[in-house]
């Protein structure tokens, strides 16, 4: 009973008080009664921490909202539950470095982005190894390279970070 208590006393403590803001967890459901999607719903929008769900029950996504627009780090997974891709939203638009797996898993490219289009560079990937890199500005394609030493004629590595 004590620890029932102890737990109920550090929930409230840790997650505050969620009526006092209009806030609630929200669980959706298929029509099968597998999860779809759970998170917290302050004033009629996504906020928090979300989870969504393929039919199966499997992962589909995860990550944080804030005024209903997708924010922060956003984890994308297949419904075999291999992880498909991950990377930074900002103000709901895709932004940073973007990391895309095979359907093993493994990276497979990885890429700059801003405000959801490829903008700087991409890294092409087999196996665990570089096989080739490209510019983007604003979407569009500008340079492919297919060996670090002509990369690197026109580039420096900060230009990576």
């Amino acid at each position: 009973m004590l620890l029932k208590i102890f737990i109920t006393t550090t929930l409230f403590l840790f997650f505050g008080n969620p009526s006092k803001e209009n806030s609630h967890y929200y669980k959706e459901y298929y029509q099968t009664g597998i999860p779809k999607a759970e998170g917290w719903v302050k004033n009629g929008t996504k906020t928090g921490y979300w989870k969504f769900y393929h039919e199966n029950g499997e992962l589909a996504e995860q990550g944080h909202y804030r005024k209903d627009l997708r924010e922060k780090y956003w984890y994308f997974f297949t419904e075999n539950g291999v992880r498909s891709k991950e990377g930074h939203y900002k103000n709901g638009q895709k932004t940073d470095w973007w990391l895309f797996y095979d359907q093993f898993g493994r990276l497979d490219y990885k890429c700059q982005l801003s405000n959801g289009q490829k903008n700087g560079y991409c890294i092409q990937y087999d196996q665990g190894d570089i096989t080739s890199a490209s510019k983007y500005q604003n979407g569009q394609k500008l340079k492919d390279w297919y060996d670090f030493q002509s990369f690197r004629k026109e580039n420096t590595l900060s230009d990576l970070k």
